[in-house]
């Protein structure tokens, strides 16, 4: 078995032997993770299921179906991000070549979490792939069965020589951390993201983080309560809610959670039942460890539980949950909740609750439902988040064409589509210059003079001369 400096090694060889340069070989590796992703789909949902208890349904939604459409975005698309990007010129520079030259970056480093493990490892590893760089992937030892699964089909699909994996918990993640690489990308807590910077630093190596933080959905004006209570539930709910964009905490005035709460009730079991917990659509907390988490949330919570609030250690299952008469200071708004809980805050104006909303650290996602569009663009101009959504919850991070990642606590980089090409490329700046213009050219020689000074400002002045 390979040590962890080995596999680089590898990598680092076959990276400098430029196979993965070819638009034709990093094509054909996206094609095989393609094959990879439709000829595995029953094992894919199966290990989803084993670690997580996710429905076939929303596994195939987020997990099958977002890695589909980001590699055909890639293969639709991959020529034209690889052609140079010409720039405009001056005349100083008239008769030379100006572009920008995406190359890869070398070989980057990948950590996927266990909330989504096939779609958040997969999706940065495409942009990787289509910029041409060599791979490591570490896949969350939490979802193990996931793990097992990513480890036995990448080596079948894609280059034995430019792409890896490699497993382990913390400590093996620390190891790793500990070499060189030309970029790192980490998708997961905070806290590990302030490890993943500190061994970054070491090497200079420049990182994307995309991290998470409490989503707030803010419910102010005309609003169906039905609609809102649908796609909320929804959006919360997903995977027991064990989602970086899910909702994590509603502000709305008591008018709005009067008629809200009922909504979401009936919704609930529309959607699941009425016991819930013998419904095949809702996902299980990941381990006991993030089960007892929760529930301390929970149990230390001031407010009220109106919905939900069952629980069972064993089978890792609470319910869907609602509480009313939360507080700013109360436990569920202390951290991401990152589970089946959604806490309601009852504010009276539009204003206090964007207010309150910048407190707390700026979030990965902002959702605001109204059927007002002044509202909608009030809060859009008036806050800061990785990604915003009006009336509606985590369905933007599904689209190719918008970049997803966080600003400030939640993250910073982003990707998806041409977005993930970008993020593992360096743009470098290439100018072709020939011998002519030598004339032009000495005016910047010395013996200097005010009148050389004044010409050359004006041949370097935008205004000069603007072409590609």
């Amino acid at each position: 078995m390979e040590s962890q400096s080995q596999v680089l090694e590898r990598l680092r060889t076959a990276f400098e032997s430029r196979v993965t340069i070819p638009e034709k070989f990093r094509r054909t590796q996206l094609t095989n993770l393609m094959s990879m992703i439709k000829d595995n789909e029953e094992q894919i949902v199966n290990a989803l299921h084993k670690d997580l208890t996710k429905p076939k349904f929303e596994a195939i939604l987020s997990e099958v179906e977002i890695v589909m459409n980001e590699l055909h975005c890639a293969l639709s698309n991959l020529t034209s991000w690889m052609q140079p990007e010409y720039v405009s010129k001056n005349l100083a520079t008239k008769l030379d070549e100006c572009f920008v030259r995406r190359e890869p970056l070398g070989v980057v480093l990948i950590i996927g979490p266990w909330n989504y493990p096939m779609q958040l490892l997969i999706v940065p590893l495409i942009g990787a792939i289509a910029a041409g760089n060599c791979v490591v992937i570490k896949p969350s030892e939490v979802s193990a069965a996931t793990d097992n699964l990513i480890t036995e089909l990448i080596p079948k699909y894609l280059s034995k020589d430019c792409y890896a994996v490699v497993r382990g918990g913390a400590k093996e993640t620390q190891a790793l951390l500990k070499n060189r690489f030309d970029h790192i990308f980490y998708t997961g807590s905070q806290a590990v993201a302030r490890v993943v910077l500190q061994a970054a630093a070491v090497h200079l190596t420049p990182v994307t983080l995309e991290l998470g933080g409490k989503c707030p959905c803010l419910i102010y004006g005309r609003v169906n309560a039905t609609a809102a209570a649908h796609r909320l539930v929804w959006s919360k709910f997903f995977n027991a809610g064990q989602s970086c964009v899910a909702p994590d905490y509603v502000l709305c005035s008591k008018a709005t959670c009067d008629a809200l709460v009922p909504a979401l009730r009936q919704v609930l079991e529309d959607f699941y039942g009425s016991d819930i917990q013998k419904s095949p659509d809702m996902s299980r907390i990941v381990t006991p460890k993030h089960w007892t988490r929760l529930m301390g949330l929970l149990n230390r919570t001031k407010g009220k539980v109106v919905v939900g609030g069952e629980h069972d250690e064993k089978d890792r299952y609470i319910a869907p949950t609602v509480v009313v008469d939360v507080t700013e200071d109360d436990a569920l708004m202390e951290e991401e909740i990152f589970g089946p809980i959604l806490p309601i805050l009852t504010i009276e104006s539009l204003e206090e609750s964007i207010k309150l909303t910048k407190t707390k650290e700026k979030p990965l996602a902002f959702y605001v439902f109204s059927d007002e569009s002044s509202v909608v663009k009030k809060v859009l101009e008036n806050s800061s988040s990785g990604g915003f959504c009006s009336n509606d919850g985590i369905v933007h991070m599904a689209l190719p064409g918008l970049p997803f990642g966080g600003v400030g606590n939640s993250g910073f980089g982003h990707y998806h589509g041409h977005w993930g090409f970008e993020a593992f490329s360096h743009q470098r700046a290439v100018m072709l210059r020939g011998w002519a213009l030598e004339k032009l050219n000495a005016l910047r020689y010395p013996p200097y003079s005010d009148e050389k000074l004044s010409w050359l400002r004006w041949t370097t002045s935008p205004k000069s001369c603007s072409i590609m």
